[in-house]
C-alpha cells in the first residue's frame, strides 16, 4: 500500500485511527516513510518486531516502557525532550501499528509492513503526523520531526538486519 493509500485509508475508514479529513490530507499533515530490503527469514523479522519493547529501543529512544498495549517513549530532539504515550492497535495489513495518545502531536500513526522478496523481506514503515500548532516554531517543526523519525526508523531496520536474538 502506498503512502497515499495509507493516508486515504486513515482518512476514510472509521475506526480508532481515523482522521477527520474528508478523504484529503490536511495541510498540516506530514508523512515519513522508510523502506529497506532485509536478507533474513520473514518469520524471524516478524518475531523480532513482535518484541515491541526491544524493537522500540532499537530506534535509539532514551527511554521505552511497555505496559500491555501502551508504550511510553522519551527522546531528546535538539534542545527538547519529547515524551509520547502510544497505543498499539490491530491493523490487518500491518505487522505492527501504533497511534499517539499523549504528546506533541495532534495526530500520529505509525504502521510497519512486511513483503516477502526473493532474498528475504522488504520492511516499510510509514509515520503520518500533524504537530500541535502551539508547538510549531524555531525549536520544533515538521522538518526536525521528519529528520529524527528517519533516523529512528533506520536504526530499527539496522537492528532487524543485524539479526536480533
Amino acid at each position: 500500500m502506498s503512502v497515499a493509500e495509507h493516508v486515504r485509508h486513515i482518512c476514510i475508514e472509521p475506526g480508532p485511527t481515523s482522521f477527520d479529513c474528508g478523504g484529503r490530507v490536511p495541510p498540516a499533515m506530514q508523512s515519513v516513510t522508510v523502506t529497506r530490503e532485509i536478507e533474513r527469514d520473514p518469520d524471524e523479522v516478524r518475531a523480532a518486531m513482535a518484541d515491541v519493547g526491544e524493537f522500540m529501543r532499537a530506534s535509539g529512544f532514551d527511554d521505552v516502557t511497555v505496559d500491555g498495549d501502551t508504550l511510553t517513549i522519551a527522546n531528546s530532539v535538539g534542545l527538547a525532550t519529547i515524551e509520547l504515550v502510544l497505543d498499539l492497535f490491530d491493523d490487518p495489513e500491518a505487522v505492527l501499528a501504533y497511534e499517539h495518545r499523549e504528546g506533541i502531536f495532534d495526530e500520529m500513526v505509525t504502521r510497519y509492513f512486511l513483503e516477502e522478496t526473493a532474498d528475504g523481506v522488504e520492511v516499510s514503515a510509514t509515520t503520518d503526523f500533524a504537530l500541535q500548532a502551539r508547538l510549531i516554531g524555531p525549536l520544533l517543526d515538521a522538518t526536525v520531526i521528519k529528520r529524527q523519525r528517519r533516523v529512528e526508523l533506520t536504526n530499527q531496520f539496522d537492528w532487524l538486519e543485524s539479526g536480533p536474538a
